[in-house]
Protein backbone atom coordinates (compact mmCIF):
# COMPACT_ATOMS: atom_id res chain seq x y z
CA UNK A 1 0.00 0.00 0.00
CA UNK A 2 1.17 3.51 -0.96
CA UNK A 3 1.04 6.04 2.04
CA UNK A 4 0.26 9.61 1.11
CA UNK A 5 2.32 11.83 3.36
CA UNK A 6 1.61 15.63 3.34
CA UNK A 7 5.14 17.39 5.05
CA UNK A 8 3.16 20.72 6.22
CA UNK A 9 6.10 22.35 7.63
CA UNK A 10 7.87 24.03 4.02
CA UNK A 11 10.44 25.89 5.69
CA UNK A 12 11.91 22.38 7.27
CA UNK A 13 12.06 20.51 4.20
CA UNK A 14 15.53 20.95 2.84
CA UNK A 15 16.53 19.26 6.67
CA UNK A 16 13.63 16.41 6.29
CA UNK A 17 14.46 16.18 2.22
CA UNK A 18 16.82 13.29 2.18
CA UNK A 19 16.00 11.98 5.97
CA UNK A 20 12.52 11.26 5.81
CA UNK A 21 12.30 9.22 2.78
CA UNK A 22 15.08 6.97 4.18
CA UNK A 23 13.67 6.98 7.33
CA UNK A 24 10.52 5.23 6.09
CA UNK A 25 12.05 3.23 3.40
CA UNK A 26 13.93 1.95 6.58
CA UNK A 27 10.82 1.26 8.38
CA UNK A 28 9.57 -0.70 5.24
CA UNK A 29 6.78 2.03 4.47
CA UNK A 30 5.97 2.80 0.83
CA UNK A 31 5.18 6.66 1.08
CA UNK A 32 4.91 9.34 -1.46
CA UNK A 33 5.76 12.71 0.04
CA UNK A 34 3.73 15.34 -0.93
CA UNK A 35 4.89 19.30 -0.16
CA UNK A 36 1.11 20.73 -1.29
CA UNK A 37 -2.14 18.70 -2.25
CA UNK A 38 -5.26 19.41 -3.86
CA UNK A 39 -6.57 16.17 -2.58
CA UNK A 40 -6.74 16.82 1.24
CA UNK A 41 -8.93 13.46 1.63
CA UNK A 42 -6.24 11.39 0.19
CA UNK A 43 -3.90 12.24 2.49
CA UNK A 44 -2.80 9.30 4.75
CA UNK A 45 -0.30 11.40 7.67
CA UNK A 46 0.69 15.01 8.28
CA UNK A 47 4.04 15.83 8.68
CA UNK A 48 3.39 19.00 10.72
CA UNK A 49 5.21 22.16 12.03
CA UNK A 50 3.26 24.72 14.17
CA UNK A 51 4.31 27.58 12.60
CA UNK A 52 3.19 26.40 9.04
CA UNK A 53 0.33 28.19 6.85
CA UNK A 54 -1.91 24.93 7.67
CA UNK A 55 -4.51 25.61 10.14
CA UNK A 56 -7.78 23.78 8.91
CA UNK A 57 -7.50 20.23 9.25
CA UNK A 58 -10.94 19.65 8.76
CA UNK A 59 -10.70 18.25 4.85
CA UNK A 60 -8.07 16.10 5.52
CA UNK A 61 -10.77 13.73 6.39
CA UNK A 62 -8.43 10.25 5.88
CA UNK A 63 -5.54 11.08 8.25
CA UNK A 64 -4.59 9.04 10.57
CA UNK A 65 -2.41 10.95 12.50
CA UNK A 66 -0.87 14.40 12.41
CA UNK A 67 2.86 14.38 13.45
CA UNK A 68 4.47 17.14 15.08
CA UNK A 69 8.19 18.18 14.39
CA UNK A 70 7.87 20.66 17.50
CA UNK A 71 8.14 18.98 21.47
CA UNK A 72 5.97 21.80 22.19
CA UNK A 73 2.08 21.78 20.50
CA UNK A 74 0.28 24.44 22.58
CA UNK A 75 0.00 26.13 19.28
CA UNK A 76 -2.31 23.42 17.07
CA UNK A 77 -3.98 21.74 20.92
CA UNK A 78 -6.24 23.97 21.05
CA UNK A 79 -7.14 23.92 16.72
CA UNK A 80 -10.61 22.86 17.09
CA UNK A 81 -10.83 21.54 13.36
CA UNK A 82 -7.25 19.38 14.78
CA UNK A 83 -9.37 16.05 15.34
CA UNK A 84 -7.07 13.63 13.83
CA UNK A 85 -4.45 12.33 16.37
CA UNK A 86 -1.47 14.03 17.19
CA UNK A 87 1.81 12.98 18.01
CA UNK A 88 4.56 15.36 20.14
CA UNK A 89 8.17 14.80 18.55
CA UNK A 90 10.24 13.25 21.34
CA UNK A 91 13.76 13.40 21.52
CA UNK A 92 16.56 13.24 24.75
CA UNK A 93 18.52 15.37 22.42
CA UNK A 94 15.95 18.39 23.13
CA UNK A 95 15.64 18.26 26.98
CA UNK A 96 19.70 18.09 27.25
CA UNK A 97 19.99 21.03 25.00
CA UNK A 98 17.42 23.03 26.76
CA UNK A 99 19.77 22.01 30.38
CA UNK A 100 22.59 22.49 28.53
CA UNK A 101 21.58 26.37 27.63
CA UNK A 102 19.67 26.94 31.04
CA UNK A 103 22.59 25.68 33.49
CA UNK A 104 25.05 27.62 30.65
CA UNK A 105 23.41 31.19 31.17
CA UNK A 106 22.76 30.60 35.06
CA UNK A 107 26.81 30.18 35.59
CA UNK A 108 27.47 32.86 33.26
CA UNK A 109 25.13 35.60 35.78
CA UNK A 110 25.88 33.35 39.14
CA UNK A 111 29.48 34.09 38.43
CA UNK A 112 29.12 37.26 36.54
CA UNK A 113 31.26 36.42 33.82
CA UNK A 114 30.45 38.83 31.33
CA UNK A 115 32.37 41.38 33.46
CA UNK A 116 35.34 39.46 32.65
CA UNK A 117 34.47 38.79 28.37
CA UNK A 118 32.83 41.74 27.72
CA UNK A 119 35.97 44.04 29.05
CA UNK A 120 37.29 46.20 26.85
CA UNK A 121 39.81 47.56 29.47
CA UNK A 122 40.60 44.65 30.37
CA UNK A 123 40.59 45.06 34.37
CA UNK A 124 40.60 42.67 36.81
CA UNK A 125 37.44 42.49 39.02
CA UNK A 126 37.97 41.18 42.10
CA UNK A 127 34.19 40.54 43.31
CA UNK A 128 33.96 37.01 44.19
CA UNK A 129 30.22 36.07 43.73
CA UNK A 130 28.41 33.66 46.08
CA UNK A 131 28.18 30.20 46.49
CA UNK A 132 25.99 28.53 44.49
CA UNK A 133 23.91 27.52 47.56
CA UNK A 134 22.91 31.50 48.13
CA UNK A 135 22.11 31.73 44.85
CA UNK A 136 17.98 31.52 44.76
CA UNK A 137 17.07 30.03 41.48
CA UNK A 138 13.06 30.12 40.15
CA UNK A 139 11.92 27.79 37.51
CA UNK A 140 8.50 29.03 36.12
CA UNK A 141 6.92 25.68 33.92
CA UNK A 142 8.16 22.18 35.58
CA UNK A 143 7.13 19.73 32.94
CA UNK A 144 9.67 17.70 31.47
CA UNK A 145 12.16 20.43 30.46
CA UNK A 146 11.64 22.53 34.25
CA UNK A 147 12.18 19.03 35.98
CA UNK A 148 15.34 18.82 34.11
CA UNK A 149 16.69 21.60 34.38
CA UNK A 150 15.77 21.72 38.14
CA UNK A 151 17.55 18.49 38.84
CA UNK A 152 20.80 19.88 37.18
CA UNK A 153 20.89 22.99 38.77
CA UNK A 154 20.12 21.58 42.33
CA UNK A 155 23.18 18.99 41.08
CA UNK A 156 25.56 21.99 41.02
CA UNK A 157 24.04 22.83 44.70
CA UNK A 158 21.71 25.69 43.73
CA UNK A 159 18.58 26.18 45.26
CA UNK A 160 15.52 25.72 43.08
CA UNK A 161 11.89 26.46 43.40
CA UNK A 162 9.65 25.49 40.90
CA UNK A 163 6.39 27.03 39.81
CA UNK A 164 3.56 24.87 37.68
CA UNK A 165 0.35 26.14 36.51
CA UNK A 166 -1.56 23.15 38.14
CA UNK A 167 -0.59 21.28 41.02
CA UNK A 168 2.42 19.28 40.89
CA UNK A 169 4.27 17.46 43.90
CA UNK A 170 6.99 19.48 44.84
CA UNK A 171 6.42 22.85 43.72
CA UNK A 172 4.70 25.89 44.05
CA UNK A 173 1.17 26.49 42.04
CA UNK A 174 -1.84 29.26 41.61
CA UNK A 175 -0.93 33.41 42.07
CA UNK A 176 0.05 33.22 45.62
CA UNK A 177 2.38 30.21 44.60
CA UNK A 178 4.15 32.67 41.63
CA UNK A 179 4.58 35.74 43.76
CA UNK A 180 6.48 33.61 46.42
CA UNK A 181 8.72 32.30 43.60
CA UNK A 182 9.40 35.76 41.68
CA UNK A 183 9.85 37.45 45.95
CA UNK A 184 13.22 34.72 46.00
CA UNK A 185 14.47 34.45 42.33
CA UNK A 186 17.42 35.90 41.81
CA UNK A 187 17.71 33.89 38.58
CA UNK A 188 14.46 33.05 37.38
CA UNK A 189 13.99 30.48 34.06
CA UNK A 190 10.92 30.92 32.51
CA UNK A 191 9.43 27.37 30.48
CA UNK A 192 6.13 27.86 30.28
CA UNK A 193 4.43 27.32 27.07
CA UNK A 194 2.62 30.12 24.73
CA UNK A 195 -0.53 30.08 26.06
CA UNK A 196 -3.47 32.95 26.49
CA UNK A 197 -3.29 31.81 30.09
CA UNK A 198 0.47 32.49 30.24
CA UNK A 199 0.34 35.60 28.08
CA UNK A 200 1.56 38.90 30.23
CA UNK A 201 2.13 36.20 32.90
CA UNK A 202 5.45 38.44 34.24
CA UNK A 203 3.89 41.80 34.16
CA UNK A 204 5.25 45.20 35.70
CA UNK A 205 3.66 44.41 39.25
CA UNK A 206 4.93 40.96 39.92
CA UNK A 207 8.26 41.69 37.99
CA UNK A 208 8.68 44.51 40.81
CA UNK A 209 8.53 41.59 43.45
CA UNK A 210 11.75 40.17 42.19
CA UNK A 211 14.83 40.79 44.35
CA UNK A 212 17.22 43.83 43.12
CA UNK A 213 19.78 42.80 40.04
CA UNK A 214 17.59 39.90 39.35
CA UNK A 215 17.84 37.89 35.85
CA UNK A 216 15.60 36.57 33.83
CA UNK A 217 16.40 33.67 31.18
CA UNK A 218 13.85 33.11 28.39
CA UNK A 219 14.84 30.12 26.15
CA UNK A 220 12.01 30.16 24.33
CA UNK A 221 12.75 33.62 23.07
CA UNK A 222 16.42 32.15 21.68
CA UNK A 223 19.99 32.21 22.74
CA UNK A 224 19.49 35.40 24.60
CA UNK A 225 18.62 36.56 28.00
CA UNK A 226 16.76 39.73 29.41
CA UNK A 227 16.90 41.54 32.81
CA UNK A 228 13.99 42.27 35.10
CA UNK A 229 14.28 45.96 34.13
CA UNK A 230 16.69 48.70 32.74
CA UNK A 231 17.33 49.81 36.18
CA UNK A 232 18.30 46.46 37.72
CA UNK A 233 22.11 46.42 36.21
CA UNK A 234 23.55 44.77 33.47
Amino acid sequence: MMLTVLFAAPTLWAEYEEALPAALAEAGLRARIVLETDDPAAVDYIVYAPSAPLQDFSPFTGVKAVLSLWAGVERIVGNPTLTQPLCRMVDPALTEGMVEWVTGHTLRHHLGMDRHIVNPGRLWDHRCPPLARERRIGILGMGELGRACATALRALNFPVRGWSRSPKPGCESGDAGLEAVLRQAEILVTLLPRTPETENILNARRLALMPPAAVILNPAGGPADRRCRPDRGA
